[in-house]
Parts: structure tokens; sequence; C-alpha cells
């Protein structure tokens, strides 16, 4: 076989279809962000970041860093093991402590990412729990569907945030039978937040587990950075919440806050969190240190959700299709894989602005768009030179202004 040639095949498919991922190389400049240096094509430029998960910049504050600097004096780089061989430091049992007190939980297991996180500790409980099967919306990160995929449980999937259709599954499996409801707070490319309340309650009226997803909201939502479902006063309905250090927290690694005995369940037997080394003291430390300011900085919060409207409002006004939502996310819709790596091309290269195209698989073909994730650093002038270079590229590219509500 031509394996060389197989696979080249198959890459120039993804060239055909405009679904070719390119790396973009930037130099973040710690004090300088949303501002970064672009390297590209031998030469490099200043361009203003418009698709960064590091929603509030946490991962250039001050006190994270002075953390990381100390934890890396103090611990040294590396975490030495695995948590179960010399490699579990007093700085993860912190993390732990402080992240099971912002879910209102008993206690929390961290993971080298949130992917690990979702697949690690859905693949433990499905694949445990006697003749489990998980009932999971459509519209799931891949990390949890990868997770259940493991698991070789049966999956039910339920339409996207449709509490109707999730009842009449749910109903058509007997009652004792061992579930999981997996779900999503604020879904990362539509930017729209499920009702965490009622599908708790209709999943424990069928006897089912609630696993909720907050790595889009923790640190972004409720008084202090609880996300959703704490900004909703339903924490205590969510059985396992899943989070991540790497997004608004702006440091690396992911976890879930749930029960004693649920916390020593997948510790106990999650391949992923067994088998692979532990986080790093260092991004321990960031990690606690930016959990800990943010459960005090609702001022830093509500500049965000500030940021975010008034970018949709500008964006309508500029006739440019924006998505509506009630969450930070700002998806303005393209509908054509080509157009829109043509898009984001042009406003990298003639107008310094990065934001990334997002085609299939990470969106259904024919829904492709670039996703905005405006800051607390982001300012009125940002968002007046972007307006008016999307007005721009819109005017080059015609791409087609269907009805945004068709996206969601």
């Amino acid at each position: 076989m031509d394996y060389l040639g197989f696979a080249a095949e198959h890459l120039q498919g993804l060239k055909d279809e405009g679904r070719y991922r390119v790396f973009n190389a930037l130099k973040r400049q710690v004090g300088a962000f949303p501002e970064v240096v672009w390297h590209g094509d031998g030469k490099s430029m200043p361009v203003t970041v418009w698709c960064s998960n590091d929603y509030l910049n946490m991962g250039h504050h001050p006190a994270v860093i002075e953390a990381m600097d100390a934890a890396l004096h103090t611990h040294g780089a590396g975490a030495g093991g695995t948590r179960n061989i010399s490699g579990t430091n007093i700085l993860h049992e912190e993390l732990e402590a402080e992240v099971a007190s912002l879910h209102q939980k008993e206690a929390a297991l961290i993971f080298t990412s949130g992917y690990v996180a979702n697949e690690a500790a859905l693949c433990t409980l499905a694949a445990r729990l006697p003749d489990c099967v998980i009932f999971s919306d459509s519209k799931n990160h891949a990390s949890m569907i990868e997770g259940m995929r493991l698991s070789r449980a049966e999956r039910v999937i339920f339409k996207h945030n449709d509490l109707a259709d999730l009842e009449e599954k749910l109903a058509a499996y007997p009652k004792e039978r061992a579930k999981i409801v997996a779900f999503e707070s604020v879904y990362s490319m539509d930017g729209d937040i499920s009702d965490i309340g009622a599908t708790c309650d209709l999943a424990h009226k069928y006897g089912a587990l609630t696993y909720l997803d907050e790595v889009h909201a923790v640190g972004l939502y409720g008084p202090h950075g609880g996300g959703v479902a704490e900004r909703d006063k339903v924490l205590d309905k969510v059985d396992i919440v899943e989070g991540t250090f790497a997004k608004a927290f702006g440091v690396q690694g992911g976890y879930v806050a749930t029960s004693p005995v649920f916390v020593d369940f997948i510790r106990s037997f999650a391949s992923g969190f067994i088998f692979t080394t532990s986080m790093s003291p260092v991004l321990t430390a960031g990690a606690l240190a930016s959990v800990r300011h943010l459960k005090q900085d609702d001022a830093l919060r509500q500049r965000h959700q500030e940021r975010a409207a008034t970018l949709k409002a500008r964006l309508r006004a500029a006739n440019i299709p924006v998505m509506d939502n009630p969450s930070h996310i700002v998806p303005v819709m393209v509908y054509d894989a080509a157009l829109c790596q043509e898009a984001s091309n042009m406003l990298l290269h003639d107008h310094g602005i990065y934001v990334q195209a997002i085609n299939y698989p990470t969106v259904p073909k024919g829904m492709e768009r670039l996703r905005f994730t405006p800051t607390p650093h982001h300012t009125d002038a940002h968002m007046d030179h972007l307006v008016k270079s999307l007005i721009t590229v819109w005017e080059k590219l015609s791409p087609p202004r269907l009805p945004v509500e068709q996206a969601a």
C-alpha cells in the first residue's frame, strides 16, 4: 500500500474543500494583549487577536505569573511522576480543594486538560456502571463524545437543548437502569446556554446522573465564577461538573467536581488519570492563583459581558450576520468553507486582525463561521477597526447573507 500517497490524497481533499487547518504562529507579549506578533512566510507583523479562549487574559495577569514563577523556583519544572507514583504535589491538593469550593462540591480531581477530564470521567463512569446508557446533547463537545464512544455504553442523542425530546427518550428506558445525562452550559460555537436546572430535574425524575460541561462558563458566570450553574443557583442539582483552567482561568488543565465517592471512583479506575504524568507545579500554581483571583473579581466578568454585548450590537448595526445568543460568544456566519478561510486570511494579512475560520467538523458543513471572542481588553478602538475591516471584507467576498436564525 502507498501509505504516504493515501495520507497525501486525504490532505489534498481537505485543501480542496477549504478545510485544511493552518496554524498561525503568534508571539504573545505580557501586558500587550490582545496585541500579538504574527510570524509566517519568513516575516512578522503586529496583529490583534479576536479568537482567543483566554477570555479574561488571566494568562497575563500579574498574580498568575508571580505564582507560577514562585512555584518554578520552589518546586521545579515538572511534577515528577503520575499522581500515584511521586507525582502528587501539595499544590494539586490545594487546587482540588479550591475547585470543589468553587462549585459547592465536596471534592474535585484535576487532569492535564479539559479534554482528558471529559474523556476519562465519562468513559470510566459509563463503562463501569452496569448496563449504563448515556443521553447526550446533539451538540456536545468532541471530548465528551470520545469518552462515551470509548466506554462502549449505549448512547442516545437528544435534540439540542430540547427537553421534550430528552424526556421522550428517557421515558423509553426502565427507571432502574443506570443512566447519565451529559450536556454543556455554554455551547462554544453557537453561544447558546442550556436550562441547567430543568435538565437536571428531568434527569433525576428518570433516575439519571447529571454530567455538566462548564468549560466555556467557569470563571465567566456566577458571582464567584462558578459557571452558569452558580449564576442560576442550581449547582446542588448537578451531580458532576467538568471544567477547564485553559479558558477563563488562562492556564492549562481540567477537572471534575463532584462527591468524594465519585472522585475516588474516577481516580481509581480512569486510565486517562492513572497513567499520565500529573500537572506540573508551575501550571498548578498558576491555575490556583487564577481561580482564587476570579472568585473575587466580578468586575472583570461584568466588563467581559459588556464588551461582548457591545460588539454584537455594533456588528448588527453594520449589517454583519452575527448570530444572536445570550453568552460571550460572537459567531459571524459565512456559510461556506472556502469563503470563511479566505475571509480569515484577508482579515489577517490586509487588516492585522486574527480570527480563525471555523469549519467542519467543528461545525456542520454549510454553517461555517468566524468566531469572535471579545475580552475586557478589547477597546472601542479595536472594535472600530474590526467592524470597518469586516465591512471591507464582506464587500470584496460577498458571502451569502442568509438569515442568521437558520444557524440556530
